[in-house]
This record gives C-alpha cells, structure tokens and sequence, in this order.
C-alpha cells in the first residue's frame, strides 16, 4: 500500500547530527560497553545513575523522531485536527500519577513500578509502528533507524529498572513477564490518513510516557540524597 508523499526531503537532515551523537554513547551497567542486563554486578547507585542516562538518551531520540515525523508527514491542520480529536494514549488507563502532587506524593516502591509498567506497556506499541513506518514510501532511514533504536533501549531499560527494584525493594525474583490486558490491540489495517494519525499519536504519547519515565527516575534520585529538596 503506497503511504504519504514527503513534501520537503531535506527536513530530517537538520537531526542527523544529534542522531549521532545519541546512538554513539555506551548504555551499559559495566565500565565498558555492555548492556543493562549486566545489571546484577553494580551498585545500586551506579545502577541508578545508569538506568537515570537510559532514560533520558530514550526521551530525547523519542523527541526528535517525533518532531521529525510532524515536519515530515503532518501539516499544521492535521496537527489541530489532533488535537480536537482528543485522541487517548494507550497508557491512559494505567494507574500512573500525573499532577504534581500526586507525584510527590507517591513512594519510591510506586515511582519504580509506574516506571516499569510504562516501559513495559510500550514494547509491543513501539514493535507495530516500526512494521507501520517500513510501508511508507518516503520514510527516511533515519526515523526507521531512530525507532528500532528507542525499541531495543526500551527492552534493555525494561531490565536495568527490574533488577534496581530487586536491588532497592528487596522484592526477590522479579521477571520482565508484561501485562496480558492488551492495551494495544491494532489488528485492522488503517486507511492512510488513519494509518499517519495513529502512528503519529503513538509517537507523541511515547514522547510523554519517555518523559515521564525520565522524570520518575531523577525524582527517585534526587529522593535517595536530598529528601526534603526533591520539588
């Protein structure tokens, strides 16, 4: 099925830069080069340090990829038409803070697991768009590239935060098994207009649920050394 046309090609070549910079820093549990799943060896501070950098790589290429698919493929009145639509993100009905307050208000043991829920309710989402994006005609390789890379992170982040609640709840064997509710179901094939909307709804709450996740994890932290300066 042919998808949409690029009307400006040379748009996503203004992000190939810091594409580049982010794909070329190690996230590793390990000295050198290695992955979270070499968590267990670590301290828990380090961990922390590391799961905190993770993050914050995996919301950053989120925004670029995001800003680089609007400029790409959504003109300003289908921004609007977005926004008046209301679409829901597929998180919506998880129960994860979102005021200031409620942030605060939450323990550290809810802070990790509202992390890890949003990481684990976002591999199979991120899984569909990259099979969506390979059926666009004009699609450049460095969207496809910055999605599988924020999918395979989003894996690696999933087991660096499971071994930090082992190491900082004492909460025994956990295993990264994901919810069986099905948040995400798309087994239809959209139209193309549909198609573009959705995928683009997907990367904008990604965006947000990457902020999110960023946001938890420097709150842990900052919970872990200055408790009482943490707004």
């Amino acid at each position: 099925m042919h998808m949409v046309t690029v009307m400006q090609q040379g748009v996503w070549a203004v992000l190939l830069l810091p594409y580049l910079l982010t794909v070329s820093i190690p996230l590793d549990c390990r000295e050198e080069q290695g992955s979270l799943s070499r968590c267990p060896s670590i301290s828990q501070e380090k961990l922390l340090d590391r799961v905190i950098q993770h993050a914050e790589l995996i919301y950053r290429v989120s925004e670029e990829s995001c800003s680089l698919f609007e400029q790409m493929f959504i003109p300003f009145p289908l921004q609007l038409q977005r926004n008046q639509a209301g679409y829901a993100c597929i998180t919506k009905a998880l129960p994860i803070p979102s005021s200031k307050g409620e942030i605060q208000q939450i323990s550290d043991k809810w802070l990790l697991h509202s992390v890890l829920m949003l990481v684990q309710s976002w591999i199979e989402p991120l899984v569909y768009l990259q099979t969506s994006l390979d059926r666009y005609d004009a699609a450049p390789d460095m969207l496809l590239n910055k999605t599988k890379w924020v999918s395979e992170k989003l894996i690696s982040l999933e087991q660096g935060v499971v071994v930090l609640i082992k190491k900082m709840l004492d909460e025994g064997m956990l295993t990264t098994t994901r919810s069986e509710q099905g948040l995400f179901q798309y087994d239809v094939q959209p139209e193309m207009l549909e198609s573009v909307m959705r995928d683009y709804t997907l990367l904008s709450c990604f965006k947000k649920d990457a902020h999110k996740m960023e946001t938890f994890l420097k709150l842990l932290k900052c919970r872990q050394t200055d408790l009482y300066n943490c707004a």
